[in-house]
């Protein structure tokens, strides 16, 4: 995981979506415990406030709970849930633009697909 201070996301938001990815990845599975903030403050040589900022986002997303004394760990189901968030952040941030771009420039339906089965095809 790798924060930009350069980046316009903030610093929480980029370690939010950072413990999210290691989540989908299965870097932290369910039911494990994720780093602290104090660790994570340490790592990235943020303020601890912005860290726990972060991790709490996570915990109120309901994907990550806390073990009072203990530590913060994935909730079971949470890379289900994150994929269920990530598939709309995707449709909505990336498939209607395209979708209404390609409206505006007359590409069908058809084209776009063709073109999507294209472009995976030369990726793989």
């Amino acid at each position: 995981m790798k924060l930009d201070s350069q980046d316009q996301k903030p610093i929480y938001i980029q370690l939010q979506e950072g413990l999210e990815n290691a989540i989908l990845a299965g870097t932290y599975a369910e039911e494990t415990q994720i780093p602290s903030t104090t660790e994570l403050s340490r790592v990235f040589q943020i303020n601890p406030a912005t860290a726990g900022k972060g991790v709490n986002a996570l915990v109120d997303e309901g994907f990550c709970y806390k073990k009072r004394g203990i530590g913060i760990f994935v909730k079971e189901g949470a890379r289900k849930m994150l994929m269920k968030k990530r598939q709309a952040a995707f449709k909505e941030d990336y498939l209607l633009p395209l979708i209404k771009e390609a409206r505006q420039l007359d590409i069908s339906s058809e084209n776009l697909i063709r073109w999507i089965k294209e472009a995976e095809d030369a990726d793989n």
